[in-house]
Parts: structure tokens; C-alpha cells; sequence
């Protein structure tokens, strides 16, 4: 009996990581945090928009609607993952505490947001370095890229800066996808 059990348990556990796709290994500690989290276990089977992010940008307005975007879909399985990049032009100088602040008093931002990673080619984070090979070779030309991922852990589109959270097209697509059931396979 305990073989059984083992082995379901063992079984379910390799089903859950391939459900995460390339989110299976990533680890981040929240802003200013000091335990990592484990993106697989607390995001696998969502939708989620992956977004470099940066205080001092052109495009950082932005935050207000990825927020209203994140508590709009939130509880239908959706969530925006927030890293903050110091690689352009300098824009996200401040430290994890002060990027923290920044977001949650002027934005009100309570989607998740990680530790400051680097994110263009050459020396981006792996996670990154994942993200931009499964869209073709991609990586953040500038702050505020993203990434759409299904409920599966594939990254099935991109959207440079300019793309705004209330996109109609980025909007659509994290709409079908929220309507799309997860995939069984693996399970």
C-alpha cells in the first residue's frame, strides 16, 4: 500500500512540473522578501503576464493598468509577475525596498512583484533567457515588455513596451485563454 501511494504521489509531483513548463524550476524572492518563492507551485495552472519593470520609464504608468488588469482577472486564474530590470538606461536604480514603495504608493500595485533581475540577452537571468527562446528568440528590448503564459506554462505570445495593459489584442488573448480549460497531458 505505501509503494501505491509513493508512487501516485511520485507520479502526481512530475505531472505538476510539466504542467509549469519552464516555470517548473524558477525560483524568486519577492521584492524586498527573503524566502524565494516557487513560481510552479503558487502560479502553475494560471495565466499570467510576465513583465520586466522599471520606476523611472517612460512607460511606467503602465503599472495602474496591469494592476486593474490583475485584480480584474485575478480570481478567474490570472496573475501579473512583476520583475523590476535595471538594464536600460539605468530606469530602476533603487533598491528592492525602494522599488516597493514606489509601486505600492504611487501605483496602489499589489500584483506580484520579484526580485531586480537582468533581462536582455547576453546576460539575462535564465528565467528570462526561457521566456525569449520560446518566443522566438526575443528578449525585452525595453522596460515593460511581456510575455503571455497559458495555463500550461507555455509562453504563447509577446508584446513590446508599447503594448498597453488595455490592449484589445493582449486583452483578447488573456481572455481566451482564461476561457480555455488546462491541459491534461502529463497528468
Amino acid at each position: 500500500m505505501f509503494r501505491i501511494a509513493l508512487f501516485a504521489l511520485l507520479a502526481s509531483s512530475t505531472a505538476f512540473a510539466q504542467q509549469c513548463g519552464d516555470l517548473a524550476a524558477a525560483k524568486f524572492r519577492p521584492l524586498a522578501g527573503k524566502e524565494t518563492v516557487d513560481l510552479c507551485k503558487v502560479y502553475g495552472g494560471k495565466v499570467l503576464l510576465v513583465v520586466n519593470t522599471a520606476s523611472k520609464c517612460g512607460y511606467t504608468p503602465q503599472y495602474e493598468g496591469l494592476e486593474a488588469m490583475y485584480a480584474k482577472y485575478a480570481e478567474r486564474g490570472f496573475a501579473v509577475l512583476g520583475f523590476p530590470s535595471n538594464d536600460f538606461r539605468e530606469q530602476e536604480p533603487g533598491t528592492e525596498s525602494e522599488i516597493r514603495d514606489f509601486c505600492t504608493l504611487t501605483y496602489g500595485v499589489k500584483f506580484p512583484m520579484f526580485e531586480k533581475v537582468h533581462v536582455k540577452e547576453g546576460s539575462a537571468h535564465p528565467f528570462y533567457a526561457g521566456l525569449a527562446a520560446a518566443s522566438g528568440g526575443r528578449y525585452p528590448s525595453w522596460n515593460f515588455y511581456k510575455y503571455l503564459i497559458d495555463r500550461n506554462g507555455k509562453v504563447v505570445a509577446d508584446f513590446p513596451s508599447k503594448v498597453t495593459p488595455d490592449d484589445a489584442d493582449l486583452v483578447a488573448k488573456i481572455e481566451a485563454l482564461l476561457g480555455a480549460p488546462e491541459s491534461t497531458k502529463g497528468k
